[in-house]
């Protein structure tokens, strides 16, 4: 079960005062986390460090006035609601990751970071009734949509120019975000997940087509849960991933596809031949996961060897030991 997930609540389900000090939290934390980038790149690149004190500093602004619109409207008592309280809220990358990060990247990330908040003012705004507040989130919701201007303008003035179109760009994040990312967890769940079960019962019984079966059986089941997890876990309003219906097919048909490959072998009669092609099959299914998490999650190839290859190995080490015992 995810930690904290029962007790989340759904943005619709939010008040206005609610909203309000969502707003509030928010802005504190993207301050804080501009005033991160900014002592990140202020040796090497000060005057995009000076960008981003100015965002942070706008930031601050924003929280400025967000508290005395609740203020006005609420009083001086502002509940304590954080974005890991609403289901499906986008979510910020943790600070220490920073340390990785290159100046494009980081820019990246502002831009993103922008896109998020413009995106959750206006949906903010068209919810609520009050004048007043509408009229102030429609104005961080410009506000937010002109800080990402100023993140692309990191681009052009340290890194030259810049070949990808904006579409081009847009088209790729929502690429990642929409089919990438859940296709990717179904995959590393479907190719890891069903690797113990099937070898148990492989070793355990030495017969191919109850293994085929066993195989079958886990790799549909698991997708169909996958599916239904990622679609109903957000709709993808405020984070941004997209579809919830396209992220759950990804991740449903690539979590049975994962299961599939080394089951698939075992339709072969001779036991010890589909076991040695379902092995290559583990094996290609998790370099191909490790070189997906490199190339399109950032993530650095010894670290991506470690939790894909190894956690794989234990995992198929595991099942074969039970299915031999």
């Amino acid at each position: 079960m995810i930690p904290n997930f029962g007790y989340r609540r759904r943005f619709q389900e939010l008040s206005e005062q609610e909203v309000l000090a969502l707003a509030i939290s928010s802005e504190e934390d993207d301050a804080r986390i501009y005033r991160g980038y900014a002592e990140h790149l202020r040796e090497e690149y000060p005057a995009s460090a000076a960008i981003f004190d100015g965002m942070a500093e706008e930031e601050d602004e924003h929280r400025r006035r967000l508290i005395e619109l609740h203020r006005t409207r609420f009083g001086e008592v502002i509940p304590l609601i954080r974005r890991e309280h609403v289901s499906g809220f986008y979510a910020r990358r943790p600070v220490w990751l920073i340390e990785n990060l290159g100046l494009e990247r980081i820019r990246e990330e502002a831009g993103q970071m922008e896109r998020d908040a413009e995106r959750f003012y206006l949906a903010a705004a068209a919810a609520t009734t009050n004048a007043p507040t509408r009229k102030l989130l429609g104005d961080l919701a410009a506000a937010e949509a002109g800080h990402t201007d100023m993140a692309k303008a990191l681009t052009e003035e340290h890194l030259g120019g810049d070949a990808r179109t904006e579409e081009e760009s847009a088209a790729h994040r929502q690429f990642v975000l929409t089919w990438v990312q859940p296709g990717l967890a179904g995959l590393m769940d479907g190719s890891v997940s069903t690797l113990a079960p099937i070898f148990a019962v492989a070793f355990a019984t030495q017969d191919t087509w109850t293994t085929f079966l066993v195989g079958l059986a886990a790799s549909v089941g698991a997708g169909i849960s996958m599916g239904f997890t990622e679609a109903a876990s957000d709709d993808g309003k405020i984070s941004g991933r997209g579809s919830p219906y396209k992220r759950g097919l990804a991740a449903g048909v690539m979590t049975t596809l994962g299961g599939l490959g080394h089951a698939l072998p075992y339709l072969i009669t001779d036991f010890w031949t589909a076991t040695i092609i379902a092995l290559i099959v583990v094996f290609i299914e998790l370099w191909a996961i490790t070189w997906i998490q490199n190339r399109y999650m950032q993530t650095p190839w010894l670290k991506a060897i470690f939790q894909v290859v190894l956690g794989g190995a234990l995992v198929f080490a595991a099942g074969a030991l039970i299915g031999s015992g």
